[in-house]
């Protein structure tokens, strides 16, 4: 199974964007799907995840900006960022975390926030 990452780019501060995240297949066995990001010479840390069953979490930075989401029927992941600010800059990366504790990964999409 892969993972196809889009919709990253520049955007201005206050801006918006909604990253895609495509399965190639029907995955079995998540635990939960979510977003990561990785911003230059920073550890990879969790924006938002979003349960088989539907719950949601969110990190600090990402509430009440940021909406995780999944189209089941479209084996599809999505991440709605709204007011976007400099330090959201990051490659963000989508992922599958399956109930045998490993993670299949996508290959990242760029965010770049002007201010």
């Amino acid at each position: 199974v892969q993972l196809q990452a889009s919709g990253g780019g520049l955007v201005q501060a206050g801006g918006s964007l909604r990253l895609s995240c495509a399965a190639s297949e029907t995955l079995i066995g998540v635990n939960y799907w979510g977003w990561y990001r990785q911003a230059p010479g920073k550890q990879r840390d969790r924006v938002a995840i979003v349960s088989d069953g539907g719950t949601t979490m969110y990190s600090d930075s990402a509430k009440g900006r940021f909406t995780i989401s999944r189209d089941n029927a479209k084996n599809t992941l999505y991440l709605q960022m709204n007011n976007l600010e400099p330090e959201d800059t990051a490659v963000y990366y989508c992922t599958a975390r399956l109930w045998t504790a490993t993670n299949v990964w996508g290959q990242g999409t760029l965010v770049t926030v002007s201010s």
